[in-house]
């Protein structure tokens, strides 16, 4: 019996995918519910399972576009995994792990020493040891030949050197994140302006809470629900910053999706916290996790990151000391987050050393002023360094509530 895999249909509006890898060879034999492709669209990738146990054989290549119905492969359920067929895998396991090169110069360790001394480039010697192996003979046959064109016969630098390069074709994703970075740079009037914000009170916090939170509610107490919970403080005092541009109209949301940007194998992607305004430290912590999670595992769903009215972006994980994020369209604002430093600064008029971060916020000028912009960054700089105060009650008594550890 002959099964057809179709292309699945990843989303509304989609029509379209590109088949960015085949996880096994054609004319494997597969096994019903094993995976053995992954598709790309332009918002998210899937992966599709085989329906049957069978000989596959591809329809299509990788690379190639497809649309949505299209039939990627077919399986030949009636064919077995006949014995041939699993000697043909076990060689071809045994050539993969155990590869072998006939080409490749083996020196004895006293030719070694004699080629680095001579400064001889060791493709220039021919061996006559067994299987090819070079001799210190061989290398001295080599000195007394070339014995006046030593200098001329060693080869540029460049030789030395593997030089080569490869093409990839861009999958469907990154071409669609291309398209969109160069939409908003001819499309946005994008400015960015920058403060600094003093992380002790944040570290006191996590210090003495923090094994607390993570044993009570099975997450990490991180910064990323203290800065959440101050962007939607901000956006509640800078409206502006949280609305976007429609033809010749501004939408003002009244509700705050924030938008996490997470790095995962297959590139940036922007899950979104639905109404964080709600959320407590305990349920913002579970859901970044949650979110995180199926992004690194390929499992993020494109509903998941529909929408958005804001976004926070943190590429102090991987170093950066100061960056100007690129906006996310359709919205007009977002936050960067980078790297924690010790730094001198001035403290009621003494040096001290404190846990400084630079933060950025990029903004869509159109739509929002350098007031809004910069009133935005003060706000979230103000519920950051007196947390109890503007996100946990007021009052030391108050933290173990906000943190629902009792």
């Amino acid at each position: 019996m002959i099964i057809q895999i179709k292309v699945p249909s990843p989303g509304e509006s989609i029509t379209e995918v590109e088949v960015s890898t085949w996880l096994v060879k054609n004319g494997d034999y597969v096994h019903k519910g094993q995976i053995i492709a992954e598709i790309d669209s332009d918002k998210a990738t899937l992966e599709i399972y085989s329906e049957e146990n069978g000989i596959i054989t591809f329809m299509v290549e990788k690379g190639e576009r497809v649309r949505v119905g299209d039939v990627l492969c077919i399986i030949e359920s009636s064919k077995k995994n006949t014995t041939k067929h699993l000697v043909q895998e076990k060689k071809d396991h045994v050539e993969k792990v155990y590869p072998t090169n006939k080409n490749i110069k083996i020196p004895s360790p006293a030719s070694k020493k004699f080629l680095k001394e001579k400064n001889i480039f060791i493709e220039s010697v021919q061996g006559t040891g067994k299987h090819g192996r070079i001799t210190k003979k061989d290398c001295i046959f080599h000195l007394e030949k070339n014995e006046n064109s030593i200098i001329s016969n060693i080869p540029p630098i460049t030789a030395m050197y593997n030089r080569s390069k490869t093409k990839t074709p861009l999958s469907s994703l990154r071409r669609k994140l291309s398209e969109r970075l160069v939409y908003v740079k001819n499309q946005t009037a994008s400015l960015t302006t920058f403060n600094e914000v003093d992380m002790l009170e944040i570290f006191i916090i996590r210090k003495k809470y923090k094994d607390f939170f993570k044993k009570k509610h099975g997450v990490n107490l991180g910064f990323m629900s203290f800065f959440t919970m101050s962007c939607v403080r901000a956006l509640k005092l800078y409206p502006d910053v949280n609305a976007m541009i429609s033809e010749k109209e501004k939408i003002n949301f009244e509700y705050y999706d924030i938008s996490i940007a997470i790095s995962g194998p297959k590139g940036l992607m922007v899950p979104v916290i639905r109404n964080a305004e709600y959320l407590s430290f305990r349920e913002i912590e579970q859901e970044i996790y949650k979110l995180s999670t199926r992004v690194h595992n390929g499992k993020i769903s494109i509903d998941e990151m529909k929408g958005g009215t804001f976004t926070i972006t943190n590429g102090g994980v991987f170093g950066s000391m100061l960056s100007t994020p690129i906006i996310n369209p359709p919205q007009s604002a977002i936050l960067g987050m980078h790297k924690i430093m010790e730094r001198p600064v001035v403290v009621n008029g003494s040096i001290e050393i404190r846990p400084i971060m630079y933060l950025s916020l990029s903004y869509d000028h159109r739509i929002i002023d350098g007031r809004e912009s910069v009133g935005f960054l003060v706000s979230v700089k103000e519920s950051i360094e007196n947390p109890i105060k503007f996100l946990m009650g007021g009052s030391e008594e108050t933290i173990s509530k906000k943190l629902e550890l009792y």
